[in-house]
This record gives C-alpha cells, structure tokens and sequence, in this order.
C-alpha cells in the first residue's frame, strides 16, 4: 500500500493566500479540529480506485476552496481518517479492501469518524441506494455523475441545519436529551451516536413539534436540498427511531410526511 496522498488547498484566484494547515493538524489518531475553526477551509477525503474520478473529483473540490486528501483503496482511506483531520468522506462503493459500504458501516459504529459519507457507485436501483443509505450515508450519488452536482452535495453535507447558534444550549423530550453546541444526544443519560445529519434531523423536529412536514419539505428545510431523492429522508428516520429506541416521537402520517409529538402517544408509529 502506498503513501496516501494529501493534497493541500493551493489559491484559486490572483491575490488569493493559501491557509496555513499545520496549526490544524490532527494531535491523536482520529481527533481533529474542525475545518470552520482552521480558516474556514474543510479537508475532504475522496476514496476512489479510479484514478479519473480521483482527479477530476479533486479538482472540483479545490476549485471550491476545499482541502482534498486521496486514498487509492479502503486501507488508505481508513489510514487517512485516523490520522487526518478529515470533515467529509467521498467513497467509492465498489473500491478495493475494505469497499466503500463496509468502511461507512465501519465509520458508524462508534464515534471515532463521525463525518459526513457520501457514496459513489455505479449502482443505481433503489434498493441499492437505500441499502447505502442504511449503511449510514449522508447521500448517495450514482455513476456517472456531474463532477459539479457533487461538489453541490459535498458543500451541502458540510452545511449543519439549523445553525447550532440559532438553538438553545439544551433540547430535551422525556428521557431524550440534547446538547446542541457539543453535538451530543443522550436517552436516559445513555449516550447515543448521531451522524450529522440524524442530529440535523432530530434538533429540527424537536424544535418543530406537532407539525406534519412532508418529505420533500425535510429534505428543503434540513438537507437544504431543493432536489435528491426522497428515499434519504425515510431512511434517516427510520434510523433515527432505531437509534432512540421506545423514546422516539417521530409520528408517521400517512400521505403527507412526519411529525414529532410534544407528548408521548402509545400509537406512534414505530
């Protein structure tokens, strides 16, 4: 396995200074800083056994003022995130050893490389987006894709919805507690690990209660997406009910969307 390639943020424009990441270097394997605190400048890692879609991939990303790190496999890419200050992962479904399915539902099982995944691959049913989703992708873009539309989703993923400083210091639904500026969500004092955007999902809901949002309205109002498929939406729901257990009160109204009730009903749907 070779050296991974780290890929450093180079002006895009006369007159442009690059920032200086050193100061933002990872202390301990798999702690790093967040890029909005390094310069306002996010590390993106892209994994990918194709060298096109490696190259093509970087350079749109840098045209967006983004660091990149490359990873030829799934080996580099975990050796990448857990000594690199990584904000969001791009994988390929398909790379060699572990693939990009594996490494995400690696990535989730504890909070170690809690960053925003997105997927690439060639595989395009639903079946096969949703089973990529439920591996705990944040999206999936299908092969071949417009290098542009995934920037889009990389500055989208980035993007946290609503903006912590817009929310109290503390949310909190029965047992369900949630600490907004650490990110951090217990049940019964239990901890509970959220992606970013299921921690998304769930502040906007219980700062929403009793309303019916549609689908297509949470992937507005939360991804700020005004398109994706909507399939994204039911599956960090049903993820969200699966990780708060008998405390969720995510309520399924059937033919317009989701609501979460302000009490506890013995007929929420599970």
């Amino acid at each position: 396995m070779g050296e991974p390639n780290r890929t450093r943020y180079r002006p895009v424009g006369p007159g442009d200074e690059g920032v200086n990441r050193d100061k933002c270097a990872t202390s301990l394997a798999g702690v790093g800083v967040s890029g909005l605190v390094c310069g306002g400048v996010s590390r993106i890692l892209i994994a990918d056994d194709d060298p096109i879609v490696r190259d093509v991939v970087r350079r749109y990303l840098e045209r967006d003022g983004h660091d990149v790190s490359i990873a030829h496999d799934g080996n580099e890419a975990l050796q990448l995130l857990g000594t690199e200050r990584i904000d969001a992962a791009v994988l390929d479904v398909m790379m060699p050893g572990p693939d990009g399915m594996t490494l995400c539902r690696s990535m989730r099982r504890g909070d170690r490389y809690a960053v925003p995944v997105i997927l690439l691959t060639a595989l395009g049913e639903e079946d096969d987006r949703i089973a990529g989703l439920e591996a705990g992708a944040d999206d999936y873009v299908t092969k071949p894709f417009s290098p542009r539309e995934l920037a889009l989703r990389v500055r989208s993923v980035l993007r946290r919805a609503p903006s912590t400083a817009e929310l109290p210091l503390e949310l909190s639904a029965g047992p369900i507690r949630v600490l907004t500026a650490a990110r951090a969500v217990t049940v019964d004092g239990r901890p509970v690990s959220l992606t970013s955007r299921e921690f998304d999902l769930l502040t906007f809901l219980l700062t929403h209660t009793d309303i019916v949002y549609s689908r297509q309205e949470l992937l507005k109002l939360v991804w700020q997406w005004n398109f994706g498929d909507l399939s994204t939406v039911t599956v960090h729901i049903k993820r969200l009910r699966s990780k708060l257990g008998d405390a969720h009160r995510v309520q399924t109204v059937w033919g317009r969307g989701y609501l979460w009730r302000e009490e506890q009903t013995t007929d929420a749907d599970q």
